[in-house]
This record gives C-alpha cells, structure tokens and sequence, in this order.
C-alpha cells in the first residue's frame, strides 16, 4: 500500500477504507474538496442520523450580456443570434433584443451591451430601429454611465453615409457616459469574418476578472467555445439550383422598361418560404465586361482570373476605397490627390465602375493585385413574388433589367441582365431563400391590409393576395400601384383585376406618370384618397410598402406623415411618432431597396 500523508495513516478506519480515502483526496479537484467539506459538515450538523442534501458550492455567478440588432434585411439579426450563441457557450447569461423592442432607458440598465446595427439608404437606422435611435439622440436621453458596450456596424461601401448608424449610435453610447470596450467595427459586405473575429474579441473584451474575495465568476474557454464557427453556421444559407420553368416579359414592345416574370421550380431544392420573404440570385458578370477589364489590366490571357472577375468578384460597384487602393498600386498623383478628398472620390466614383478606374491611369497589374482591388460578388435579392400553396411549392420572382448609360459607356445591372440577356427556360439559377419575418401578413386575416408597390415593388403584393385568397381572408385589401403608361407597363394586369371582381382586392388604386401632360406618382393618390384611406389607418389597417428606398418610399412616407397630420392635427413631430409607434406594432412595414 502507498505511503499515507501522516494525518490520514493516523486516521481510525481498516486498511482497505483508508486506500480508498487516499485515492479520493488525492485525486480530488478543489472543487470536490470544497463539496466534500460541505457535505461532512451538513451530515454532522444533522447528528449523523440521516444523509442530508449536500450544501454544493454556490454556482458560478453568469455574467450577463444584451445584444442589440437593428436590421433591415436580416443580415444584423443573424449576427446577433450567432452571438448570442457563442456568449452562452462562453458561460454569458445573453439575450439578443430587436431595438424596435427596446428603449434607451430599458437598455441603460440591461447591463454590459453588444449592438449590431446595419445602416439604410443613405446614411438612415432600419425602420424597426428608428424609435430608438430617434429616443437615443435627443437631448433627453437617458446616461449610460458606466455601461460597458461595443458597436458592429453593418454598411455598403458604395453608399457615402457608409455604416453612419453604428458609428452614431457608438459615439451617442460614449456621449452618455457609456465605457467602451472594443473598438467600432466597420463591415461592408463581405462582413462575415470580420464580424466574427469581432465578436470573439470583444467577448474576450467583457468577461469579467476574477473577484479577489474568491466568489465564484464566470469561466471563458475560447478555444471550446468557437463563437467564428457558430457565426459562420447561422449565417451561411442555404443554396440551391433551380431550374426557370418560365421567363415571360410583361410589358409591351413599346414599353420604355423591361420587367421580366420567372418562375423557379424548387422541386428537390428544400428550399421553403413564405409571401415577404426574397429569393438571393448568384449572378455572373458580363462576358464582355469581364474581358475588357482583363484586358485593361493586361491580364487578358488569364484564363483562371476570368472565371474568378466572372463568378466571385464585384467588377461594377466602385467605392471610394477602391479609388484609393488603386492610387496606392499605381503610384498615380491625380487619383492620390482624388482619394485624399473625400466628396470628391465619392462624387467620381458615383455612376461609375471599376472599368473607368483603370481607364483613368492604365497600368498592368498582377492577378492578385486586381483580386485584391476588388470586392466579393454578392447575390441580388428579389421579393417573391407567389404564395407556394398558389404555384406547387414554385417560386415567381419580378425582375425588371436594369440598362442606363453614364460616362459615355453603356451599364447593365448584374443579376437583371444575367437573367434577362443569358439565361433561358430550362436552365438554372443558384439561389437561396432570405426570409423577412419582419415584412409577412398579419396573423390575424380579419385585418385590413394596405398595399403600397409601385413597379417590381408589386411583386411581394401579388404573393399577399395569392395567400389571402388560399386560406379565405375576410380582411379588405387596397392597392396602389404605378408605372409609366397603363397599355404598356400595367404589370398583373388580368391577375389584379379578376381579384377586385371576386373580391380578394377590395381596392385598386393605378398611377400611371407617363399618360399624361402631368406625372402622377402613387403618392398622389394616396393623397387624393386620404379620407379614407385614414379611415383605414385609425381602424388599424397595416400598411405595406415596397420598392425604391431613396425616391418612392421617402415620398410615401412623408405622404403618410401629411395624411396623419392632417387627419389628426398633430404637428410633423407628432404625426412622426404615430408613423413610428405604428412600426413598432407592426402596422407600418417596409421593404425597401
């Protein structure tokens, strides 16, 4: 038998008892030692008559953790839960909140804060966000005195106000009084590893340290943990090809636009959604573009370069980043000095592409030097348009092609004229589903529903009325729609009218800007029927709107801000807070573009 520590030789138990004691205290962790302390005293406590509970050690106090998402397209809501994921993994007692479902106040006392916030349009905070960034940058806002935080800030380097809601929502944070633990990130589209290496750092950044007084804290394995690869797990979709069973073009030969109908089989895809939601397009470059853009970097016979510029790379939007990168590869002064300032780079690189930029100074470059100038190819979303209990589980998309002509060159869009110009019924396309929980029916089929689509912005409309019509809605539905001529560009046209017969459609209202001497927008409409349509706003109708963000939907929604204004007596901030307050109840949604 091995040596006994001298107490335990001493101890008054037979020799195959006090082995097996030695083994136990010899083996044991602190924490054993600490429950088997615990326990002895309880059982002697309790005269050593029965065996009670033993005291365990307290638990280890969790450290708690909000994080905060303001989303738009789904994109900061899947960041979050990712994040989420990997706090609690981490030991966090963390919760993901939408900021449509929080106030400054609630938040200044939820504890050590993460906040995941994409920006909208030029420069704005998603709709579901504006309540709270509204409430966050008035002069009344609450102090976040001491409230450890970090912002990730979502954006798209092609827009000016790039990521302008993170950085104003993290300098806001600071302002109050707020500590910052890790720096602002900055994401543009590729955003999912450095959202990932963000998030781990800035985990590490808010674990406690250990109390000196030896209470229990909370313990962090990062390299259990993983928190990159849950992010990447939640944030990876689906892909699927699916073959165009359809592609008809639904405006006249005379029309001045192309709007092109396809229906997707989904057949063996697994793929699934629900009217609101969008189908994500791969796009491929155009062949001819691809080449000229090899050939202006002298890369022309690069025939594995040519599949990449065709398939995985971004070769039309141009950042102002790009045209700085740019300088710095050539050494070219005139865009050095165009980099160096800031509206101008912006104001150059508007309505052009990276074609134009190295026509600017041509120079010959490395394969992996224009790789690197460029940014990855993302998918092109389109709003479904189709319930799947109305198409056999298919999927019908509205694609209007996209053609304009800047800086003596002819544009085309990516996906819209991938779809339009090279693909054909029979062939595939790689998609994948998005959903927009934020943007479907109410639950409630009894409620009014108003719709707001102007152009493609019909097409998730057409998915609305198709699921309203399946399961037998008794709630009435109004539609405003526009285009340019009604003979040419009436989209649906049969569709939208055998559904006001039969009565799916309650109202149809058509503004067509081009039959006339005068322009007649969507909004004027709405304007002319604003009695009743705030009849329908005060009986709780929810209001849909879908389609242009810069022009149409600021013009619906200060035609929305005056109906309110007008109905109400309110002034323009309190007709705002009715608008917001309806966003928040989810009677006001948007999907815009």
């Amino acid at each position: 038998m091995a040596t006994q520590p001298t107490a335990l030789a001493a101890a008054p138990f037979p020799e195959d008892q006090l082995a097996l004691l030695d083994r136990l205290l010899r083996e044991a962790t602190p924490e054993q030692m600490q429950w088997l302390s615990g326990y002895l005293a309880g059982y002697r406590a309790a005269g050593g008559r029965t065996l009670p509970a033993a005291p365990a050690a307290p638990p280890a106090a969790k450290a708690k953790l909000t994080i905060l998402y303001a989303t738009e397209s789904g994109n900061a809501e899947a960041l979050a839960a990712a994040a989420r994921k990997a706090a609690q993994k981490l030991g966090f007692a963390a919760k993901a909140v939408d900021l449509a479902e929080m106030s400054p106040a609630k938040a200044a006392e939820a504890g050590p804060l993460v906040v995941i916030a994409s920006t909208w349009g030029e420069g704005d905070p998603p709709q579901r966000a504006e309540a709270f960034y509204a409430a966050l940058m008035a002069a009344d806002a609450p102090r976040f005195d001491g409230v450890r935080y970090a912002v990730l800030a979502l954006g798209d380097r092609a827009y000016v106000n790039f990521c302008e809601t993170g950085r104003r929502i993290d300098a806001r944070l600071a302002e109050l009084g707020g500590q910052r633990v890790a720096p602002l990130a900055e994401c543009d589209l590729d955003y999912a590893a450095p959202a990932r290496a963000w998030t781990e750092a800035t985990l590490a950044a808010l674990a406690p340290a250990p109390a000196e007084d030896g209470a229990a804290v909370i313990r962090v394995d990062f390299a259990r943990a993983h928190p990159a690869t849950a992010a990447e797990d939640d944030a990876a979709p689906r892909v699927a090809e699916a073959e165009i069973a359809e592609r008809i073009l639904l405006n006249s030969s005379r029309s001045t636009t192309e709007t092109w109908h396809v229906e997707l089989s989904l057949a063996g895809s697994g793929l699934t959604y629900e009217p609101g939601d969008a189908i994500g397009i791969a796009p491929r470059n155009d062949p001819a573009l691809v080449e000229e853009l090899l050939a202006a970097a002298g890369l022309a016979a690069d025939a594995s370069l040519h599949a990449a510029l065709s398939e995985a790379h971004d070769i039309t939007t141009l950042t102002s980043r790009q045209i700085g990168a740019y300088a710095a590869l050539t050494g070219d002064a005139a865009l050095a000095e165009l980099a160096a300032d800031p509206a101008r780079a912006a104001a150059f690189a508007r309505d052009r592409q990276v074609i134009d930029l190295l026509a600017a100074a041509p120079a010959t470059l490395a394969p992996e030097q224009l790789r690197g100038l460029l940014r990855p190819l993302p998918a092109r979303l389109y709003s479904v348009a189709s319930a799947p209990e109305a198409v056999d589980g298919d999927a019908h998309l509205l694609i209007g092609a996209v053609r304009w002509d800047s800086h003596g060159r002819a544009r085309k869009g990516v996906a819209s004229t991938y779809v339009a110009d090279r693909r054909r019924v029979g062939e595939t396309l790689s998609v994948h589903v998005k959903p927009n929980p934020h943007f479907r029916l109410p639950a409630d089929a009894d409620r009014k529903v108003v719709m707001i689509g102007p152009g493609t912005g019909v097409a998730p409309f057409r998915g609305f009325l198709q699921r309203r019509e399946a399961i037998g809605a008794t709630g009435n539905t109004w539609l405003f729609f526009g285009a340019r001529q009604f003979t040419h560009d009436f989209l649906y046209q049969l569709e939208f009218q055998d559904w006001l017969a039969s009565g799916v459609l309650g109202r149809l209202d058509l503004a067509f800007s081009r039959d006339q001497p005068e322009k007649i927008y969507v909004q004027d409409r709405m304007w002319e029927a604003r009695a009743a349509l705030w009849r329908w706003l005060d009986d709780g109708a929810a209001v849909y709107v879908c389609g242009d963000a810069k022009g149409m939907a600021r013009d619906v929604h200060a035609t929305l801000l005056r109906i309110v204004s007008d109905a109400t007596g309110q002034d323009a901030d309190g007709a705002a807070s009715w608008l917001r307050a309806a966003a928040q109840d989810g009677r006001y949604k948007r999907d815009v573009y």
